[in-house]
């Protein structure tokens, strides 16, 4: 079902369509269904649930606690130069938090030159879409040649494929190939000071309601263990899991369809904290047990009734049973997983979203694509707040059909199978072409691209070596 709703030509539109809370639109309510999926995802081990959720609150506290007070310097910030060594030296802590930074991946002025670039681009082609329309932050573009560069610049490709390295799996059998990149072309951001158009509150990408979803995270038993009340066994790094699952059940507007193991974006600019720049929730394994058990319980005093403290508190909270409703919440088809103080109280997010630190040009800021994610309410900076979006993505037969489909529309000066459709950049005049990225790019970016034929590593697993020969042959190779 997922797959002919992901192949389908999805109509014209903006960022904005990928979440209720920025088109505008009302969020109805989910149907029955959800109800009974949620009774028989825990049912027969209520009491298991329950004892997980008192746990899992008490760990919240704490980490919240620390989180507000270390702020942006509870990010790993990695150096591009001693990536390797600082890689092996952070490598918990990235684990446990969801993001980091790497300083220095591409030189200053050629990530400066870039937003030049994409700035001349646009000015040669006015009928470029954006939003908000009349005064564009976020461009509907993914084939002007700084994007192109980009994706397939070798010191890029090498970050990804070492950061895809603090990622396991769990069966050496799994059709996952960690060892090079492919290429996902994604939207650029030209945040002006003061803006307040773009203010993205926090939320997932990869779907939403199909993180619950039989078919959906659940055909790779992504979340299982929390499920059964046992989240402290959950790996949110085991690849295995992730081989099979289907993040877009419903032929959502931006919704992505590809696996990335990081969604990720290189800095043009520099940029401090409230600068228009990404917020995170460092909390990876903790922040996804909340948002997942949440459905299932519900408040015994409304927050109006009692302080703060007593609201939040453990004895205050009981599983829902015969009252529990078909409500994810936050979670609506079709549309991004968006979290809020009032849904998703525990999490604090007013005190422990926090900053990534300052950046400049050339910089790549990652994170788990289960990560919570925000970005600045307002801009207060004085300068544009600027980047390419261009995640991470490992081998798997799912990646490589996108791919194919990724690369017509690359010909074709189409967006991405993804996004919104329409015409694109197809009259754009200067966009690139396959003869550009075939002058710029070197044998590992065209691999990336879908245009040379995928290598298998010496160290791959018999899974990994037996999916780049299946992707190949899907590539056409």
């Amino acid at each position: 079902m997922a797959a002919t709703r992901a192949a389908q030509i999805k109509r014209e539109g903006d960022i904005s369509d990928s979440f209720v809370s920025l088109s505008g639109t009302i969020r109805p309510p989910l149907p029955q269904r959800f109800l009974e999926l949620k009774r028989a995802l825990v049912g027969g081990h209520e009491d298991r649930v329950i004892d997980g959720w008192n746990r899992l609150l008490a760990e919240l506290q704490r980490d919240n606690k620390l989180t507000s007070e270390r702020g942006h310097q509870i990010v790993p910030t990695l150096n591009f130069q001693d990536l390797d060594a600082d890689l092996i030296r952070l490598r918990g802590e990235i684990q446990k938090r969801g993001v980091a930074v790497i300083k220095g991946v591409l030189p200053e002025d050629e990530a400066r030159s870039f937003k030049t670039c994409i700035e001349e681009y646009v000015a040669q082609n006015p009928q470029t879409k954006a939003f908000p329309p009349d005064h564009p932050q976020v461009y509907e573009l993914y084939w002007s040649t700084s994007q192109v560069r980009g994706r397939a610049h070798p010191n890029l490709l090498r970050v990804q494929k070492a950061l895809m390295s603090i990622w396991h799996t769990s069966d050496p059998n799994s059709a996952i190939s960690m060892s090079q990149p492919l290429s996902y072309a994604d939207r650029l951001r030209i945040r002006q000071p003061g803006d307040v158009s773009f203010a993205l509150g926090p939320h997932m990408d990869g779907g939403s309601v199909e993180r619950w979803e039989l078919n959906g995270y659940g055909r790779g038993r992504v979340y299982n263990k929390i499920f059964e009340g046992s989240w402290e066994d959950y790996d949110p790094w085991d690849a295995s899991t992730r081989v099979s699952a289907v993040t877009d059940n419903y032929n959502g507007l931006g919704a992505c369809s590809m696996f990335r193991m990081f969604q990720g974006w290189l800095s043009m600019s520099n940029t401090k904290p409230f600068e228009g720049t990404l917020m995170v929730k460092p909390a990876l394994k903790l922040s996804t047990a909340y948002l997942l058990l949440r459905p299932f319980f519900r408040p015994i005093k409304e927050v109006d009734h009692v302080s703060l403290d007593e609201y939040l508190a453990v004895e205050n909270w009981e599983f829902a049973g015969a009252d529990m409703t078909s409500e994810l919440q936050g979670a609506t088809q079709g549309h991004g997983q968006e979290l809020s103080a009032a849904l998703h109280p525990h999490l604090d997010l007013e005190n422990s979203m926090i900053h990534v630190p300052s950046v400049k040009p050339g910089d790549y800021v990652v994170w788990h694509c289960d990560t919570i994610h925000a970005v600045d309410k307002v801009h207060k900076g004085i300068s544009d707040s600027s980047v390419l979006y261009i995640p991470v993505c490992p081998v798997t037969e799912l990646n490589a059909k996108y791919l194919v489909r990724q690369k017509e529309a690359f010909i074709n000066g189409t967006p991405g199978p993804d996004f919104p459709g329409g015409q694109g950049e197809s009259s754009h005049v200067d966009r690139s072409t396959e003869s550009y990225l075939r002058s710029h790019a070197t044998s590992e970016g065209l691999r990336a691209s879908g245009f040379e034929k995928l290598v298998p590593s010496a160290a791959d697993t018999f899974g990994a070596k037996s999916v780049v020969s299946l992707a190949n042959g899907i590539l056409g190779f």
